[in-house]
Parts: C-alpha cells; structure tokens; sequence
C-alpha cells in the first residue's frame, strides 16, 4: 500500500503541469516583490507630493481613540488604496502577458499564417482535413 502511494506520488510530482505550476509560483512571488516596489518607491511618493505629502498608508478613520489602557481603533482605508493599485498593476501585467500569448497562439494555429512556422502536427492536421475534404469531393461525384 505504502509503495503504491510512493508510485503514486512521483508519477503527480513529475509531471509537467505540477512543474509548470511550481515555476508559476516562484515566478508570482518575485513578481509580488516587484509590483510592492514599483507601487511603494515608484508610484506613491510622486502621489505623495502632488497630495502634499500625504502618506496614503497613513490614512485612517479613527473608530476610537488610543488610550494609555486602550489601542486605538481605526479603519486603514489607505493601505486598501494602495493594495487596489498592486492588484491593478498585477492584473494589467497578466492581462497584458495574456493578451500577447493568446496572439502568438492563435498565429502558430493558422495553418495559412506564414509569420510564424505553424507546428508539424497542426501543419500535418490541416493537410489531411483538405484530403478528407477533395476525398468527399470526389466520393459525391462518383455517388451522383
């Protein structure tokens, strides 16, 4: 049972999507350091300077004041601002990313395309559809 699991388990890990995922994650969380310092060192200290140096990660509604017995209670609205911009950054990046592999794609499936060498199996694929089609061509003709 236990040497089944075993089996089991490397056949997952070595797969290639298990792989790709993990180069996916690793790849996300650099490009997470990326966008927090483009957003904080890049983007909100100009912001900072045309709102007369307000600090937006500072911004807060203050529920209750802070006591020596008592902590304040306060809503952040300001670290949310900032976290929207990342969360925009990031999702114009990927759309963006996106965007061109979806062009590339669909170049490399156009079997008429010569920008891009179509791959052999779509090129193979697209020859035996006109085959098939000329064969029922003639098949309709002989029938008729």
């Amino acid at each position: 049972m236990f040497k089944n699991f075993i089996e089991e388990f490397k056949s997952f890990a070595v797969k290639g999507n298990m792989v790709d995922m993990a180069i996916g994650i690793i790849i996300g969380a650099s490009f997470n350091a990326v966008v927090n310092t483009l957003v904080k060192k890049i983007l909100m200290p100009p912001l900072s300077l045309i709102t007369e140096d307000v600090q937006l990660s500072n911004k807060k509604l203050v529920l209750r004041e802070g006591t020596e017995l008592v902590e304040e209670v306060a809503i952040g609205y300001g670290e949310l601002i900032e976290v929207f911009v990342d969360f925009t950054i990031v999702a114009l990046t990927i759309f963006l990313l996106l965007k061109g592999i979806n062009k590339f794609r669909s170049k490399a499936e156009n079997p008429e395309n010569t920008e891009v060498e179509t791959p052999k199996n779509i090129a193979l694929l697209s020859n035996i559809e006109k085959l098939l089609i000329e064969q029922n061509k003639l098949l309709r003709k002989e029938n008729k």
